[in-house]
């Protein structure tokens, strides 16, 4: 196996979504991306990191509207620029090795490309909000606001940023799973055994 490809996942909050990507890079040798997409920006556009993840997935909320107004931009306008340079990124990630990108709407951008698979992870409310409370240490009431206002801005930004799609639509996805089927590292399992059949035979 000697040609590149790309696999993005996109999540449900709760899911466990990153744990499972990081899984899967582990054990397929290759590099994931996530926050680091966001350093990355912060340092070509001399944001803030907190402004751009605020932004990042935040479109048309209006409580951000009366937040954030940086370098005399308003929210919308600078979400067009931070998008503009995290596409150059995730282009250039994906020119240049083969890697798992999770979110920001990298179903949508790596659609073309010739070595791709879209990923989509999810499970039911209760199984997230377990997750949450069990494995990210929330409390009950701050797990239910968090999976609500996420669920909404992820919803949002990628209707915004991915030819008016949602992020559960299957147009752009090639596997749609639930977490809770086989658990963090057997879900990982299971998704590297389909990589390696679909691009290292």
């Amino acid at each position: 196996m000697s040609k590149k490809y790309i696999v993005t996942i996109t999540r449900q909050f709760g899911s466990m979504g990153r744990p499972i990507a990081r899984a899967m890079s582990e054990q397929l040798g290759i590099e994931y991306y996530d926050r680091d997409i966001v350093d990355e920006i912060s340092k070509n556009l001399n944001l803030p990191v907190s402004t751009i993840s605020n932004l990042e997935e935040r479109y048309s909320s209006p409580n951000f509207f009366s937040m954030v107004f940086p370098l005399g931009f308003s929210t919308a306008q600078k979400q067009e620029q931070i998008f503009e340079e995290q596409t150059k990124i995730i282009t250039k990630l994906a020119d240049k090795e083969s890697c798992i990108i999770v979110g920001r709407c990298a179903d949508y951008l790596m659609r073309n490309h010739p070595r791709h698979l879209n990923i989509y992870i999810y499970s039911s409310y209760e199984n997230r909000l377990k997750n949450c409370i069990e494995r990210l240490n929330m409390e009950e009431d701050e797990a239910r606001k968090m999976i609500q206002e996420v669920d909404k801005a992820r919803a949002n930004y990628h209707r915004r940023f991915a030819n008016n799609t949602l992020p559960w639509d299957p147009i752009y996805k090639d596997i749609m799973i639930d977490s809770n089927l086989f658990g963090i590292e057997g879900t990982a399992d299971y998704l590297v055994d389909i990589i390696k059949k679909k691009f290292y035979n």
